[in-house]
């Protein structure tokens, strides 16, 4: 087997349909495998997706509780490929997706983990209008060239699955249906730390949903609150270092709107507060 596909996904049945179906052209029976990890929902999905990648493995993992991670971990160590590769459910690959990630690994053996492409699927301004800066989407794009980079993006991820196996699984107090996020941060450090590298695949392309719904503010700085909190259970902090992040973070928030600064720059700044502030709130409760 030379490929395993997990495929995340919680209450999205039309979105991990036409993932599967952007997939299963590329997919030869013997060689590619698909896992759905499905979680937090009462009874598993009764749908088509067998149908949807004929000849091809599509094994399915539930679990009602939620949890993103726990559920990705099961489908992982099920995993009979050489490369394990991680799909979010709202989005789509692109023709040549899949033989791009083995070209990937075939032709870089210096690297264990893969950062693929991430593209939205529809121009964000269009779809958003004036609040795209808070639709927060999962976008990697470092141009049109294989380099080294820090860490691997959670919706389009892949890694040598006997790295996993030397690593260990995801943290499963992070992730979707736990405290949020930065699951493949803490997994990407674990990487570095244990002498493996991480390349970014600019062919293993894939399409993001742009959902105008999530063009929210109150949406956009409670998951970086959110990934603030996360920070603190993966990563040493100490409250004097997040009062001083959170004090230059408000300072520079004030200067970005004194000075009339553009919507852009006010979300990131926003952002940049809004996790030192969640950074805070996680040693406070630690520390209780």
């Amino acid at each position: 087997m030379k490929l395993s596909i997990v495929i995340a996904t919680h209450r999205r049945p039309e979105s991990i349909a036409r993932l599967i179906q952007s997939l299963a052209p590329q997919l030869r029976a013997g060689e590619h495998e698909i896992f759905i990890a499905e979680n937090g929902t009462p009874e598993p999905l009764r749908t088509y997706f067998s149908a949807l990648a004929p000849g091809i493995d599509v094994m399915h993992e539930h679990d009602p509780r939620p949890g993103k991670c726990r559920v990705q971990n099961r489908a992982i160590a099920r995993a009979r490929g050489a490369i394990v590769a991680c799909l979010d459910d709202d989005l789509a690959v692109t023709p040549g997706y899949v033989a791009a990630v083995e070209k990937f690994f075939a032709d870089y053996p210096e690297y264990a983990a893969m950062k693929g492409r991430i593209m939205p699927a529809e121009d964000p301004a269009v779809k958003a209008g004036a609040l795209a800066p808070y639709l927060d989407l999962p976008i990697a794009d470092h141009g049109d060239a294989t380099v080294e980079v820090r860490g691997v993006l959670g919706a389009n991820m892949a890694f040598r699955a006997e790295a996993l196996r030397a690593v260990g699984p995801f943290d499963e107090r992070l992730g979707p249906g736990a405290c949020g996020h930065e699951e493949e941060t803490e997994m990407s450090r674990r990487l570095v730390r244990a002498g493996y590298r991480i390349g970014y695949a600019p062919k293993a392309l894939v399409m993001h949903e742009v959902d105008p719904s999530r063009a929210d503010r109150a949406r956009f700085i409670r998951i970086a609150h959110e990934r603030g909190f996360c920070r603190t259970l993966h990563e040493r902090h100490t409250a004097g270092e997040a009062l001083i992040k959170e004090a230059i973070a408000a300072a520079r928030l004030m200067i970005a709107k004194l000075a009339g600064a553009p919507i852009e720059r006010i979300a990131r700044e926003e952002r940049r507060l809004a996790i030192a502030r969640g950074m805070r709130d996680g040693l406070r409760r630690q520390s209780d």
